[in-house]
């Protein structure tokens, strides 16, 4: 990455320091740069495969993939923007899903019959989405049921979920949200109970109940799934008003008040502008936080030579830098690191996965068990009503 010259290119998105970190957690890698490009001539097979199956694809492209990616996608958005795309284009006979695996499997559940959903590398991931598994919410809905609050608690997990838990969720009353609706779909939740189960990303639970719906840091608290009785007591769980999932992002995890502080006093005119999935100290520090579509749209609209640090994905800071040279774009970390799991998709993945429906072949199909897709379904479809 080079610092940004005269005329306004690439601004240099590391200000404090590049390199490995050995300390990441899975999910994440910090190789000091985003990932090579492939052979730039795979980009004319990709036209040509995707020329010849014209109308019958549709790719979705997640904004944290890479650009080699994204210039195929004819959708690019968040998880709320492509579950959306996934629901509303019935004539496309294979959608090819350019995320992670939770997104091709929400997109299996909206799509019609007719059509197959692709991941064009199965190894694509989640580890938020790993940290909560059907059976450990079972066990955690058992103990709801033993003080008998079942009836008065609304199941909310965020969209970085498995088919399973988002079935759990339609399941028992509950809706599915992403950082987009967060807010919307807890004051639903409490329209229709008493208390909110948020699951699994605990950062954006905590910051939508403190920041948006002005409650209080005692009215929630986490279960842990590896704790006997989530590591709380009968009390705690009965009174608290938010029960949030020991879950968090990898990447979103790592941004912290230090890094925010080096910058303003670097860089004193400069804008903190981070997404909802950071710790609640992060959100606090950060001069703005919204979801990815709001942190596009903010820097899109900003006055040109304004200075932002953005905490999120790495490839879409970057891609914001590349796109509104007039302004100043730092990611705000200390090291370069980016979702390695989002980073599987890559063009070599996307061709062999065009070139094989080219040939009649469907490969990396996602589907979802019946009866869970339809119960999954019922939450999603839910959170898609939400205003």
């Amino acid at each position: 990455m080079t610092s940004a010259d005269s005329s306004g290119t690439l601004s240099n998105l590391l200000l404090l320091g590049r390199g490995s970190d050995a300390g990441s957690e899975r999910g994440v890698s910090c190789e000091g740069d985003l990932p090579t490009p492939a052979d730039p001539e795979l980009r004319e097979r990709a036209r040509a495969a995707k020329a010849t199956l014209g109308s019958r694809v549709m790719i979705l492209g997640h904004h944290y993939q890479r650009n080699e990616v994204i210039e195929f996608a004819d959708i690019t958005g968040d998880s709320f923007k492509l579950a959306q795309a996934a629901a509303s284009h019935p004539e496309a006979e294979y959608v090819v899903f350019c995320g992670v695996h939770f997104m091709a499997e929400s997109a299996d559940i909206l799509v019609g019959d007719h059509q197959k959903v692709i991941l064009p590398d199965l190894a694509a991931g989640c580890s938020m989405a790993d940290m909560a598994s059907a059976s450990q919410v079972d066990t955690a809905w058992r103990k709801f049921e033993e003080l008998s609050i079942t009836s008065s608690t609304i199941p909310i997990t965020y969209m970085n979920s498995t088919a399973a838990i988002k079935a759990f969720t339609g399941k028992n009353g509950g809706t599915v949200c992403t950082s987009s609706n967060a807010e919307r779909a807890m004051r639903w939740a409490f329209e229709r109970g008493e208390r909110v189960f948020f699951l699994p990303d605990q950062h954006l639970g905590r910051n939508t109940a403190l920041l948006k719906l002005g409650l209080k840091a005692s009215d929630c608290v986490i279960w842990n799934p590896w704790k006997k009785n989530g590591g709380l007591t009968d009390e705690e769980i009965v009174s608290a008003k938010v029960i949030l999932w020991r879950g968090h992002c990898s990447v979103h995890g790592r941004f912290s008040v230090d890094t925010i502080t080096d910058f303003r006093a670097r860089l004193p005119e400069v804008k903190i502008l981070v997404h909802p999935e950071c710790k609640n100290e992060v959100v606090s520090a950060a001069d703005l936080v919204g979801s990815t579509e709001f942190i596009i749209k903010t820097i899109e609209e900003a006055p040109s030579g304004s200075v932002w640090a953005v905490g999120t994905e790495l490839n879409l800071v970057k891609r914001l830098a590349e796109t509104f040279p007039d302004k100043t774009v730092h990611f705000l970390d200390k090291t370069v690191c980016y979702c390695s799991t989002m980073n599987r998709i890559d063009l070599p993945h996307l061709v062999y996965t065009l070139e094989s429906l080219v040939a009649g072949r469907v490969i990396n199909q996602i589907t979802v068990e019946a009866e869970a897709a339809k119960q999954a379904k019922v939450a999603l479809e839910r959170m898609l009503a939400l205003p």
